[in-house]
């Protein structure tokens, strides 16, 4: 596994220095071209965040094109494979977003995470066990893998998961779950089912994640400054 990542990236809108950072975590298959364009969509709303969306740190098993951030097994998804790719690929990730922060000289209270699908496992595992921990993680089409290790975590940001009620690769339920699981630890979490929707997100979850990004980001700044 590759220790450097390295992906697009957005500088802020309003042409100064970035304030916050928004890191982008892609699925399975997937780069960070594909959700970079999250930041586009979210540039006006975030006019002082810089994004930017790092490329898993393997060449994808199922797709050579793309990369993951860690296989599926032979037998396919399982949680004991999951829990060990999400612990082997944490300290990569946590890597390239301390360096991100270090260079626009950041506090890691000022990042957000968000992730799609397999980015969204990463994400939740990642972020939590940051300290300081994120404003926010906002999480499309994923799961939490190894709630029952939540209580070892040292921070609690806010969540926000966006699932498909159609989704036929990350069952829904999943998502229902995760927000039981954060719930019950102390976390503040919300949700929202986007009707009809499969794998994917639509117009209505885009525009609900990015304000809850920028909520969190506003909510997290005046904490600070109380």
């Amino acid at each position: 596994m590759t220790t450097q990542l390295d992906g697009p990236r957005l500088d802020p809108a309003n042409g100064g220095p970035a304030d916050r950072l928004v890191v982008l975590v892609h699925g399975y298959g997937s780069d960070g071209n594909d959700l970079i364009a999250l930041g586009r969509h979210w540039q006006q709303l975030l006019p002082s965040a810089a994004f930017v969306a790092p490329n898993g740190p393997q060449r994808c098993d199922g797709n050579p094109a793309g990369y993951q951030w860690f296989a599926l097994g032979a037998a396919g998804p399982n949680e004991a494979a999951m829990t060990q790719g999400v612990d082997a690929a944490a300290p990569v990730l946590n890597d390239f977003i301390d360096a991100e922060l270090a260079s626009r000289d950041l506090d890691g209270s000022r990042l957000a995470l968000v992730g799609f699908s397999q980015g969204t496992m990463m994400s939740l595992h990642v972020g939590p066990r940051r300290s300081p921990g994120p404003a926010c993680i906002l999480g499309y089409s994923g799961a939490l893998i190894g709630p029952e290790r939540l209580a070892e975590v040292p921070s609690k940001p806010p969540v926000m998961l966006v699932h498909g009620d159609a989704d036929d690769m990350v069952p829904i339920a999943a998502m229902h779950g995760a927000v039981g699981a954060l719930g019950d630890n102390g976390f503040t979490a919300r949700w929202h089912v986007s009707r009809g929707v499969g794998h994917g997100i639509d117009p209505e979850g885009l525009q609900l994640g990015g304000q809850f990004v920028a909520d969190s980001f506003a909510q997290s700044m005046a904490a600070q400054q109380a």
